[in-house]
């Protein structure tokens, strides 16, 4: 059986000094992305982020909506909701450590 692929919003702040997830307020992550929001530049180093984050292939992940927004819905395949939640939390946890 295969797995549906599962949506979330994020809320992009680009032009930040380093990547980082900030958590969770009203349902939607909030992001920091090093890259400026020049020519897809954001988008590209936010699938890259988010492939790293929840440990999974940049062609499991898809902006499905906002290309051109800070606000954007990230398709999801192979992971569930709570294995997302999970990862994020857990890179705040560790960025919160070091």
């Amino acid at each position: 059986m295969a797995m549906e692929r599962i949506k979330i919003w994020v809320q992009v702040h680009p032009g930040a000094r380093w990547n980082e997830v900030q958590g969770e307020k009203g349902g939607i992550w909030q992001l920091k992305i090093a890259a400026p929001p020049v020519r897809g530049k954001a988008n590209q180093e936010l699938i890259d982020f988010l492939s790293e984050v929840l440990q999974t292939g940049k062609t499991s992940l898809a902006i499905e909506k906002g290309l051109s927004s800070k606000r954007k819905l990230i398709g999801i395949s192979g992971l569930t909701l709570e294995q997302v939640k999970a990862r994020f939390d857990a890179k705040v946890r560790q960025q919160r450590a070091s």
